[in-house]
């Protein structure tokens, strides 16, 4: 009995051991954690990360002259003629290489060979390009063909390509994303943008493909006619119904919004410029986007009770003027303070749920009266397509807030009296644009810097002894980030090279005088 005592017990410790080590294999593993993420996730939330950054208005909408700031520090920017690699950082870059590029990168690579998600892999690549687009559109020479890549390739420092061989790659990438959406396979229900609509994601790549061909109406005039062609023939966005653009709710603000009812709510204005257009022309849009708190000498004054629509009361703020001498300015302009100037109006245009429109019917048939304009296209006539672009930007005002709609009447009357004339038909159409482009900081940049409308005058702020934008030009582009310039330094400083200083003032490929 003893012996059976004896041997049995190490049997049982040892049976006891081997069941415990059984389960050690599987003690540091977290079962909550998933394993991988559906590839829709990752282009859904590229695209939600997309509307355009808080920084947009520092530098994008500043430069075009739409909205302004007198405040300097973290503000400073376009309107001082001032450099800020913080701000610029802030602007598109990390915003977007962070949060769009990896996640559509990824989309794209885990997609790519799955027959069943085809239409998911060509839209992840048409969403690719347009931010890509954006990207050298803003800075010029960017990472392109090795960008995203830090988790798939263990590419942490993507070399930068050259904008000039960036866009044919951007418009290959649209055609044949474009024309291999197929409305007979899987139908991604869960996109943010059209529902997975194929119809409007046609539409939607062959829009940015129009627009990529604009934009190299003077880089390459024979490059644009053939991808204008091709992009009108595949079928662009003529319809409101078809617009791209984000929603927003209580719980994801419109970044803007956000900060323009918050901290930021009495530092932005309305510029004269923009204004004085809508103004001077009786434009009914005026009332739909402006809001003046009459007699505010402080942002506390800026109360409900004292906000007035009028566009006859609607003054903008001059470019130009800082803290110190925005006073004297307002004082001369018959106003009680800078907080006395127009604003955009917080609670309609850019409350915390309005959208953000990327691509639109107005934008769209615009550049095909441009196009139509330039003998690019035959169907259709420049006159019809530039008011049928003025008519789509009104009645998408409606969109942005139900008290923000403008009067079929209002809108009809504005379009008979401003008809496409002889002679001055660019400034006209691309003066439009910019109105059209309202809010969406770095298309309004962009179509400027390339059809030079409207005709605006340099800000004269700090230029005389300014090395990064001379007396009587503009700011042309973007700087580099410093995270760029400290830890990716030697691809970085080969992209200077080849496109010039890394300057405000550095024209992009395609920014052609």
């Amino acid at each position: 009995m003893k012996k059976i005592v004896k041997y049995s017990l190490p049997l049982v410790v040892l049976l006891f051991a081997t069941a415990c080590e059984k389960g050690l294999d599987r003690l540091n593993q977290n079962t909550t954690s998933p394993l991988s993420v559906d590839p829709a996730l990752q282009l859904n939330y590229a695209v939600i990360n997309t509307s355009f950054p808080v920084k947009s208005l520092v530098f994008d909408v500043g430069i075009v002259q739409q909205m302004v700031t007198p405040n300097g520090g973290v503000l400073a920017g376009a309107n001082f003629n001032q450099d800020s690699r913080d701000v610029t950082t802030a602007n598109i870059w990390a915003a977007y290489y962070q949060s769009v590029i990896k996640n559509t990168h990824d989309a794209i690579v885990h997609t790519k060979d799955v027959a069943g998600r085809s239409n998911l892999y060509n839209m992840a690549r048409i969403w690719q390009a347009y931010t890509f687009m954006i990207l050298t559109d803003e800075y010029g020479d960017i990472p392109y063909a090795q960008a995203g890549a830090g988790w798939t390739d263990d590419n942490f420092f993507p070399k930068y390509d050259a904008q000039q061989a960036i866009y044919p790659k951007i418009i290959q990438e649209l055609t044949e994303a474009a024309a291999a959406l197929n409305a007979s396979g899987t139908i991604e229900t869960a996109d943010v943008l059209y529902a997975g609509n194929i119809s409007k994601w046609k539409k939607f790549a062959y829009s940015l493909l129009l627009r990529a061909g604009m934009r190299l109406s003077k880089a390459d005039a024979t490059k644009a006619a053939s991808t204008v062609q091709a992009a009108f023939a595949g079928g662009v966005i003529t319809s409101n119904d078809d617009n791209a653009y984000m929603r927003h709710d209580a719980n994801y603000n419109q970044p803007i919004g956000g900060t323009l009812n918050g901290s930021e709510a009495a530092n932005f204005y309305l510029a004269k410029p923009f204004v004085d257009q809508l103004k001077n022309t009786s434009d009914p849009r005026l009332s739909a986007i402006a809001i003046r708190y009459v007699g505010a000498t402080s942002g506390n004054g800026q109360t409900v009770a004292a906000g007035s629509t009028d566009p006859s009361k609607q003054i903008g703020m001059p470019i130009g003027y800082d803290n110190g001498s925005i006073g004297a300015k307002a004082t001369a302009d018959g106003l009680a303070s800078f907080y006395d100037y127009s604003q955009v109006d917080r609670r309609r245009m850019v409350k915390i749920s309005a959208p953000v429109f990327f691509v639109t019917a107005a934008q769209t048939n615009l550049l095909l009266a441009e196009a139509a304009f330039r003998g690019w296209i035959s169907t259709g006539t420049a006159a019809q397509y530039f008011s049928d672009g003025i008519k789509a930007h009104m009645d998408q005002m409606a969109t942005y807030d139900a008290n923000s709609a403008v009067a079929a009447a209002a809108r009809d009357t504005y379009i008979a009296a401003n008809p496409l004339a002889a002679g001055t038909e660019l400034q006209q159409i691309n003066t439009q644009y910019w109105i059209a482009s309202f809010l969406n900081g770095p298309e309004a940049f962009a179509n400027f810097r390339r059809s030079g409308f409207p005709a605006l005058t340099p800000n004269p702020y700090g230029q005389p002894n300014n090395p990064d934008v001379p007396n009587g030009t503009f700011i042309r582009r973007l700087t580099y980030p410093t995270s760029e310039l400290s830890v990716n330094t030697g691809n970085v400083n080969e992209a200077i090279a080849r496109q010039g200083a890394d300057k405000l003032s550095t024209r992009v490929w395609w920014d052609k005088p």
